[in-house]
């Protein structure tokens, strides 16, 4: 036997109110289509939902069980619409994001943790890789976003990249390394320190090159190369080593992970931190809430960082 669930929902909404005709007002339907239902209803079950001749009317016992089931479907029916207009308005869902290691970690870690306590029906799947990694993600299917940082002419043609934040590097240390107490910093100077270098396949590791360069270092002597930014955090902690950090990196950690960054003037990548879809994908209503949050939460952080620079600059 094939029961009607619309039917029992009428029949929970008229015990509830009372009278067919209470329940037709609370349904918006006419009292003769709600007096139909029940006979429809009665017809099926053979048997009959309410007590003849009481007013108000009162169900049988059958009635009062299946008015108790329609009230379960009433609920689920609720829940169901709450949860499809969540998932519409990308307040819940599965989202899949991959992003450079050191920027993840540093910066965008924190990010989806402030998204997360906002929107808790949001489920990330988080993952790591560089820019090759991450276009292929993209464009299998496999991720929703990427967030990783890029030059403009880097951004693969069928893909699209929304900038977030600068990507300009420091040379990063503990707050009380030697180095600190000096205000005009030589190139004499940094020679004796050893060097902590990024994962040699990452482009920060090509970044640091660079910055040497520019500062005149031709050779350098390097202590720790690859790992994590928890295991260069560590280091750079507990020894005299120096490294090169995008400076939102040391900006966001600094009250939990004491590291400064040098008044050292260093040849800077053009790369943006930022957030790279394919253009022709189709992504879930989470990614669009996510990445409108990203946008919002970046403008703040580079406007504190640039205050931040602004009443450093004024007390050196």
């Amino acid at each position: 036997m094939k029961i009607d669930s619309e039917h029992l929902e009428i029949l929970a909404l008229i015990v509830e109110k009372g009278g067919l005709t209470e329940g037709a007002e609370a349904l918006g339907k006419s009292q003769p289509s709600v007096s139909r239902s029940m006979t429809l209803l009665e017809k099926r079950v053979g048997m009959p939902l309410f007590e003849p001749g009481r007013r108000p009317l009162r169900p049988t016992e059958l009635g009062a069980s299946l008015a108790r089931l329609g009230n379960r479907i009433r609920t689920a029916n609720r829940e169901a619409s709450l949860l499809v207009r969540r998932f519409r308005q990308g307040l819940a869902g599965r989202l899949r994001v991959g992003g450079s290691p050191i920027f993840t970690d540093g910066v965008v870690a924190k990010l989806i943790a402030e998204f997360q306590s906002r929107y808790s029906d949001v489920y990330i799947d988080q993952s790591y890789g560089y820019l090759d990694t991450l276009e292929a993600g993209l464009r299998n299917g496999g991720l929703d976003i990427a967030i990783l940082p890029l030059h403009p002419r880097q951004v693969p043609s069928d893909m699209e990249f929304l900038p977030l934040l600068s990507g300009r590097n420091v040379v990063a240390c503990r707050q009380d390394h030697p180095l600190t107490r000096i205000k005009a910093i030589t190139s004499d100077a940094i020679a004796p320190y050893p060097w902590i270098a990024p994962p040699s396949n990452s482009p920060l590791y090509r970044d640091l090159e660079r910055a040497l360069k520019s500062m005149g270092q031709e050779s350098f002597m390097v202590n720790f190369s690859g790992g994590t930014l928890a295991s260069i955090q560590s280091l750079l902690l507990g020894s005299d080593s120096l490294t090169v950090l995008p400076y939102s990196v040391v900006f966001l950690n600094r009250r939990t992970i004491p590291l400064v960054a040098l008044p050292l003037k260093i040849d800077h990548p053009n790369r943006q931190l930022g957030v790279m879809t394919k253009t022709d994908g189709k992504r879930p209503p989470a990614a669009e809430q996510f990445i409108t949050f990203l946008q919002t939460e970046a403008q703040r952080l580079q406007a504190r960082m640039e205050h931040d620079e602004q009443v450093t600059q004024r007390r050196g």
